[in-house]
């Protein structure tokens, strides 16, 4: 297959020159399509095979156009690289070299380097104002920022999993060159940059293709966000597998995170995706592949995947952190101890085991590296998806949420923070969207409906209290403070942060590539003591109590003390006992090599 270039790309509008532009639509249902260009101007497209219509005209960066169909509806171009406002806005021909890059030799970093932020661009303001944030997150030991979907989406507040024009940047974050100045201030800080991807479904409001091109869509399937995408067609293959490209080669974006690949039906998209990018990306360049995957697929983490982002892992701390045990929590609610130590040694708990439903989940994972395993406490969705969008150190003890703070920062599997939780922001993260008219009633209603799962919310009069998603004042009450004027107590959660990124990268990063587990074990419920074999042959130890009782245990000969949480827990330790609420991290060196004389002994 030949390389893509953002000039050979088959969808959407793409500039030949300076002057002249080349607009492509599938369009199988239809049968006549015209460009609508800025000033009245209608240019008929040129009916092709399969289902394609296509002209080439004069049409400088900057024109405005939508398609027609069949003379009857205007729609947005679904490859639209920018829209002048909204939805309801015109297309907008974009120059995709317009922008002079400042740090062309910046090459990524490698995947193990990785120490992830996850933030929200809308909530924090836009390209501009994330930007202003770039410089404390690499000061802190972040070494990539993670940016929830930027597709555009209907209306100006959307969480971005309601996206419906791929390949455009919501324009209410700012300009395609604004997120380009982004990215590349980034990486002049040493930044990588992801962007959470969603190819899973389309949005429920502004998304015309089933008026055009119904193959886009599969009639015998559906996902919980609406028809599932037919990957079985190559255009639409295609349309997905080159917005990826453009994210990578044109805004030059250091790694994809795809959402929700289980509700994927045709799991070599993925596999073609992956080798594709691989492809088309030269070494040196690093570029990162990870997933969100309910299905526990370990296979696709060797086939050109870097890593999946560990439900398992989450579900069992927060079950030992906060005692609940509903809803997705209860396939953790039995020996949450015994699945923690599962994932610390296998990466995930569930490797074929049977959920609650009496249905496997998963595949063996054991023999994957930690570093194939995104570790984190918190997220957009475990957050999100709460009533009331609590943060974990308003369920859960501080000691204990501290102790946990140390095993995902200096474990070896990737870590991950949610904006704010280096400063135990108090600010929720609620589900916001901006729908109108019926759709924003049936949003309203389906998001308190959700929860009737849960005990505390059985009574439906206590679910009409659960913020609306559409009200303004729920987008904004979910904006952090992310100063450092804060409280002593979040001031504490700082400096915890900052000295565990400092030893994760002195002493972690490097020895990580060839790293591998060598077991966890349960010492008592919430207590586990985990092992692995670093890539020098050191051994790393953490020694992990979430309780509030001690637990007997012993020191481990001949190690170096990392880290100790609470003070004075190695010296506990000596004596026999794991205390309350602690985390120890040690290391023993690799034995030394004998000496050989070169005689048969």
């Amino acid at each position: 297959m030949p390389l893509r270039t953002p000039e050979t790309w088959p969808h959407g509008a793409v500039m030949l020159d300076a002057e002249h532009t080349r607009f492509a639509l599938w369009a199988p249902d239809a049968f006549y399509v015209s460009v609508e260009l800025e000033g009245g101007q209608s240019l008929p497209m040129l009916p092709q095979a399969d289902g394609w219509f296509v002209i080439e005209t004069r049409c400088p960066a900057g024109t405005r156009y939508r398609y027609n169909i069949d003379g009857e509806r205007d729609v947005p171009d679904p490859a639209s690289r920018a829209q002048a406002g909204g939805l309801a806005s015109p297309s907008v021909v974009v120059d995709p070299h317009a922008y002079r890059w400042q740090h062309l030799l910046w090459q990524g970093r490698p995947w193990h380097e990785a120490v992830i932020y996850e933030l929200h661009v809308g909530v924090l303001g836009g390209f501009a104002e994330v930007e202003k944030h770039l410089p404390r997150l690499a000061e802190l030991g972040v070494t990539a920022i993670e940016l929830m979907p930027l597709a555009q989406f209907p209306g100006e507040r959307n969480w971005g999993y309601d996206g419906v024009l791929p390949y455009a940047p919501q324009s209410s974050y700012g300009t395609p060159d604004a997120l380009k100045h982004l990215i590349d201030s980034a990486h002049g800080l040493g930044l990588a940059v992801i962007i959470d991807v969603v190819y899973n479904h389309f949005g429920p409001d502004g998304n015309y293709l089933h008026h055009y091109a119904k193959g886009f869509f599969r009639e015998d399937l559906h996902t919980p966000w609406g028809a599932a995408i037919d990957f079985r067609r190559r255009e639409v293959r295609d349309f997905f597998i080159d917005n990826a490209l453009m994210w990578l080669l044109e805004y030059r974006f250091d790694g994809l995170r795809l959402d929700a690949v289980h509700a994927i039906e045709d799991p070599d998209f993925l596999q073609e995706l992956a080798a594709t990018v691989r492809e088309h990306i030269d070494p040196p360049r690093h570029v990162w592949l990870t997933l969100e995957n309910e299905h526990n697929q370990a296979s696709l983490l060797e086939q050109g995947f870097d890593a999946q982002w560990n439900d398992d892992g989450h579900n069992a701390l927060h079950v030992l952190l906060t005692g609940e045990t509903e809803a997705y929590y209860a396939d953790f609610a039995e020996r949450p101890s015994e699945k923690l130590a599962r994932c610390l040694s296998q990466g995930f708990a569930y490797q074929g085991h049977t959920n609650r439903h009496g249905r496997a989940r998963g595949e063996p994972s054991g023999h994957l590296p930690p570093s194939a395993f995104v570790l984190f406490l918190q997220n957009h969705d475990q957050i999100g998806n709460r009533a009331f969008g609590e943060r974990l150190h308003q369920l859960t003890a501080p000691q204990a949420l501290h102790a946990a703070t140390v095993l995902m920062l200096l474990s070896p599997m990737i870590p991950l923070l949610f904006m704010g939780d280096e400063y135990a922001a108090d600010e929720p993260f609620l589900f916001f969207t901006s729908h109108h008219g019926v759709l924003a009633r049936q949003v309203r209603e389906g998001r308190r409906n959700e929860f009737a799962a849960f005990s505390a919310f059985a009574d439906p009069h206590t679910r009409e209290q659960i913020p609306d998603p559409n009200a303004l004042h729920t987008f904004t009450a979910s904006r952090p403070t992310l100063t450092s004027s804060e409280p002593l107590t979040q001031q504490a959660t700082l400096t915890l942060y900052r000295q565990l990124l400092l030893i994760r990268h002195r002493e972690i990063i490097p020895r990580l590539p060839g790293a591998h587990a060598l077991g966890a074990t349960v010492l008592a419920t919430g207590a586990i003591s985990a092992r692995w074999h670093m890539g020098d042959g050191s051994l790393l130890c953490i020694d992990l109590n979430l309780t509030a009782e001690p637990v007997s245990h012993s020191s481990h000969a001949h190690s170096r003390l990392l880290f100790e949480y609470p003070q004075r827990s190695f010296e506990a330790l000596q004596q026999g006992t794991l205390a309350p609420y602690c985390a120890l991290v040690s290391l023993t060196a690799a034995a030394p090599l004998l000496p050989t004389t070169g005689e048969r002994p």
